[in-house]
């Protein structure tokens, strides 16, 4: 139910955006009209990014300011991944089923 409204919300922030905020925002999108149906699937998803990063550049900050959030996280975020992934791979190594401990596998009949 939550992902259906997060679609749905999605829908109209893509709809709005496509149509009338694109073009403000990048002048070089404007009159182009063919490859705006190909970004819906990307603003379906991040479509609060896409709020975010609409409502920064309508303010008028500069440009490098609208960028501050994601990279001050960015870099915590990497040093996490380059932790985690190492320990995911060799927990997964290490953590496997016995065979011994499983019931013995049974044939099934076919269907009647």
């Amino acid at each position: 139910m939550i992902f259906t409204w997060y679609i749905y919300a999605g829908m109209a922030v893509a709809a709005v955006f496509l149509l009338f905020g694109l073009g403000r925002l990048d002048e070089n999108a404007q009159g182009a009209w063919v490859f705006r149906p190909l970004l819906i699937p990307g603003v379906l998803l991040i479509w609060p990014l896409v709020i975010w990063r609409c409502v920064i550049l309508w303010r008028g900050e500069e440009k490098l300011d609208r960028h501050r959030m994601p990279r001050r996280r960015q870099e915590r975020v990497a040093v996490v991944f380059a932790c985690a992934i190492p320990i995911i791979i060799f927990a997964a190594m290490f953590v496997r089923q016995d065979p011994a401990a499983l019931p013995p596998p049974i044939q099934l009949e076919a269907a009647k």
